[in-house]
């Protein structure tokens, strides 16, 4: 999920709350303390979200991914050296 659906839908979730609770005839500060439950409940949410598929994702050893960047051909076990290629 991107950010800025995140935020739209943040926002649209705090309305309702604050709606619900300014139609139920609740006190300001209940109303406020009803957002701000529901914001915190939210952050937490989404921030367990991202790092679930940073980790689900897992790393990239840096062999491959220089060799994925350079487009270069290396074959299981050959190390990557400067004199490759060289005229030696």
């Amino acid at each position: 999920m991107s950010l800025p659906k995140f935020i739209v839908g943040m926002i649209f979730a705090l309305a309702i709350v604050v709606g619900w609770s300014w139609l139920d005839g609740e006190s300001l500060g209940t109303i406020l303390m009803r957002a701000l439950i529901c914001a915190v409940v939210i952050q937490v949410g989404y921030f367990v979200l991202v790092f679930a598929m940073a980790v689900r994702s897992g790393p990239i050893p840096a062999d491959k991914a220089r060799e994925a960047d350079r487009g270069i051909k290396v074959t299981e076990g050959e190390k990557l050296t400067a004199r490759r290629g060289s005229l030696r």
